[in-house]
């Protein structure tokens, strides 16, 4: 009998341990994963505007001040100030909004049309995946920064345009990963289960197929999120995307160019924001998907 309750025992504390390391947060397995998660927090507090609130960016980022062209950093004005005589830090800082907004915006889009392709194609099959993966191979022929630049030049600049552009450069490749996600799990076990027991299709593909395939969605993301802010950069350098007065890194940098050799921290400041900001989101794509993955559990 103590040799069945011990046995009983370890089978317990083995299943805690599994059902803790699942719900266990990446950022406590992957020290470069919570540094990740502190840079997304700060950008958040940066786009919400709490940094003006709670006085680390005293200057609005377009109050000009011609008296302080120009100014190096230091006290006063942590990152120096601009051609204009505006800060650069409080730049930065709201230059994040705009990260954040065409950001995310683009790639919710992006998922939300990929998915339904994507998923729409993996389970029906048939005529309706050769048309739709057709279509999904006829936008991925162009370049993803070529593409956005053709629909933000015919829809005008702006976020809301460029959100869209960017959304509808990075649709293919949620549609392509549902798609094979859906396709490897429309002749699971679990699936021929459900139709078995006479689950409408519906049913299928929201409580069965769809919670199994997310997970790469999720790790595509992350990334696409990062792609969607270097991108939103180009264009905005190229003078397509966000327009002034509005901080945007991209259009810092491109003002920045003339004053390249006498005031260097011009490119530093919102260079290195987009450095940070990219590899932080490519970082959490690669530790989510060590999270998501069971077999590194």
């Amino acid at each position: 009998m103590a040799v069945v309750w011990r046995e009983k025992q370890l089978a317990a504390e083995s299943r805690g341990r599994e059902l803790a390391s699942l719900f266990k947060p990446p950022c406590r397995r992957n020290r470069a994963i919570s540094i990740c998660f502190g840079v997304g927090l700060l950008l958040i507090i940066c786009g919400l505007a709490l940094a003006s609130w709670l006085s680390i960016v005293p200057h609005p980022p377009n109050a000009m001040d011609i008296r302080a062209r120009l100014v190096a950093p230091g006290e006063g004005h942590w990152l120096g100030t601009d051609h204009f005589g505006r800060d650069v830090l409080a730049r930065v800082a709201y230059g994040s909004r705009v990260a954040l907004e065409v950001g995310l915006a683009s790639t919710f889009l992006a998922a939300t049309l990929g998915v339904i392709m994507g998923g729409w194609a993996g389970y029906k099959g048939g005529l309706w995946d050769e048309a739709i993966m057709r279509l999904v191979d006829g936008l991925m022929a162009f370049p993803g920064i070529l593409f956005a630049i053709m629909l933000v030049t015919v829809l005008g600049p702006g976020m809301t345009n460029t959100s869209l552009a960017i959304g509808f450069a990075n649709l293919p490749l949620f549609a392509r990963i549902t798609r094979g996600a859906f396709l490897s799990s429309r002749t699971a076990l679990y699936v021929e289960a459900a139709e078995a027991a006479g689950a409408k299709p519906s049913q299928i593909v929201w409580r069965h197929i769809l919670p199994n395939s997310i997970g790469p969605v999720v790790v595509q993301a992350t990334v696409t999120c990062a792609t969607a802010i270097l991108t939103e950069a180009s264009l905005s350098y190229l003078g397509l995307g966000i327009q002034p007065p509005h901080p945007s890194w991209g259009r810092m940098l491109k003002e920045a160019q003339p004053y390249m050799g006498r005031a260097p921290w011009l490119v530093l400041a919102p260079g290195l924001a987009i450095f940070i900001t990219v590899i932080a989101l490519n970082l959490l794509g690669d530790g989510l998907r060590d999270w998501l993955d069971p077999s590194s559990r």
